[in-house]
């Protein structure tokens, strides 16, 4: 693999494989810009966002995912926002934005409440409140329990249109090779710490807590987080603007060119 995609830190002694895309000409002086992944994924799975965007880009695996070893024991969601924290001080980063995909938006929820200094601006795209929240379709949920579609891109392909909805509907063979391309599946266990994560958690007592300048993202086409838990995060964040997209869950990745504007425009202010 490149040098740049093996490229870790370790934190409290758990290694995080991490990548930096640096900005492109003509954006200097925006605030880089934190990615946090949905469950299962490793960081390659954003590259068509990445390509889209022209800020310097901060991706990483969390623990059990990727290139990132699975720790000793299921990390609660503060204590990931805890490692992330102390990764970005390790990497030099006082202040960055953070946009958060699905899973990862209760990852970059807690982060901005926990570490308001640190987060200037949040991108929430595709996620809801965790264990309070507006379920999905519940069959589609069912398909979720286990890690299978990480490490079977066909499998991935077939059930595509049916979990993901939107755009994936048209796109179930590029969401395949998307996730052919990841460094490494995730494991098993990775895969239940991440669910494990979840259990219990709830964002919902601290959402007021939540100051930074904030754009809610849903899809009105998504069987796994239906759009009114954006409307409802919306509501609850004191400065938050509301942006329902026509498509589904993972529509930063499939259509990556139509959202990524709407996300420099916002972040960019």
């Amino acid at each position: 693999m490149p040098a740049a995609q093996l490229q870790s830190v370790t934190v409290a002694g758990q290694r995080i494989r991490y990548d930096v895309r640096p900005a492109r000409p003509g954006s200097v002086g925006r605030t880089p810009l934190l990615l946090c992944c949905g469950i299962g994924a490793s960081y390659e799975v954003l590259q068509p966002f990445v390509d889209a965007v022209d800020c310097e880009v901060i991706r990483f695996d969390v623990p059990g995912v990727g290139g990132s070893p699975v720790g000793p024991v299921p990390y609660a969601f503060p204590v990931l926002a805890w490692l992330v924290d102390r990764m970005l001080r390790r990497l030099g980063y006082d202040e960055v934005d953070v946009l958060g995909l699905s899973w990862g938006g209760a990852l970059a929820q807690q982060l901005a409440a926990q570490y308001r200094r640190r987060v200037r601006r949040l991108v929430l795209v595709s996620t809801g409140t965790g264990m309070l929240m507006v379920p999905g379709n519940p069959s589609t949920l069912l398909k979720m329990v286990t890690p299978r579609r990480f490490r079977d891109p066909a499998y991935a392909a077939g059930v595509a249109a049916y979990l993901y909805g939107g755009s994936a509907r048209r796109h179930a063979g590029d969401i395949g090779r998307v996730l052919s391309e990841q460094f490494a599946a995730v494991s098993v266990r990775g895969y239940l710490y991440q669910l494990a994560a979840g259990a219990g958690w709830t964002s919902l007592p601290f959402l007021g807590l939540i100051r930074q300048p904030t754009l809610v993202m849903g899809g009105d086409d998504d069987p796994i987080v239906p759009a009114v838990n954006a409307r409802i995060m919306s509501r609850l964040i004191p400065h938050a603007e509301l942006q329902i997209y026509h498509g589904g869950h993972v529509e930063l990745v499939t259509e990556a060119p139509t959202l990524a504007p709407v996300i420099i425009e916002f972040l960019s202010r």
